[in-house]
């Protein structure tokens, strides 16, 4: 009798989970239905900001978007979410975006004469260069860029020196910069 109540209620047993496993697909589908015109309406120009839920993807879409429109310190803003929730492919990503958006803006400034702006934003591309390859030490177009970027400012290891000689020093005549590098290494 036990075994005659059991497969009586395997049926509506097996009916239950298989419409529980359909309701879980159908919403899975939909999330990424809605992160899919998340990304194409930012692809499309729209402003749009992420849910707090956002996948990584969405979010370095986001930070794409941004970057592209010389916004660093918006995209910035986005690097804790997308390092805790994206593969070590989207985070190095993410840094060499920051890092290209970073170099075109010392290049303009180099190209308008401003050195003190483009020093600091040299120094930065470097940085997010160095953290896309530890992210990724294969990503081979963060090695280029920062061996170009490491061309343009040189980095001197600084010496502890004293008030007495800072003063006595003269004025520096030769800048950082050394020029822009033209062509392949």
């Amino acid at each position: 009798m036990r075994l005659g109540a059991l497969r009586s209620l395997l049926p509506p047993a097996l009916a239950l989970a298989a419409l529980v496993a359909l309701g879980y697909a159908g919403w899975r589908l939909y999330e990424q239905r809605q992160e899919r015109a998340y990304i194409q309406a930012l692809a499309a120009n729209r402003d749009v900001q992420p849910a707090d839920d956002a996948t990584a993807a969405a979010l370095f879409a986001r930070a794409h978007y941004l970057l592209a429109r010389d916004r660093i310190d918006e995209a910035q803003g986005l690097v804790g979410r997308i390092t805790e929730r994206g593969s070590p492919a989207v985070v190095a990503r993410f840094h060499y975006d920051v890092g290209n958006a970073r170099t075109r803006r010392a290049i303009a400034a180099i190209e308008a004469t401003k050195i003190d702006v483009a020093v600091p934003e040299v120094r930065l591309a470097k940085e997010s260069y160095r953290e896309a390859l530890r992210a990724d030490p294969e990503l081979w177009d963060a090695r280029f860029n920062l061996d170009v970027v490491m061309r343009l400012v040189r980095d001197f290891p600084e010496v502890e020196r004293g008030e007495e000689e800072t003063k006595a020093q003269p004025k520096k005549l030769w800048t950082d910069l050394p020029g822009l590098p033209r062509g392949l290494p």
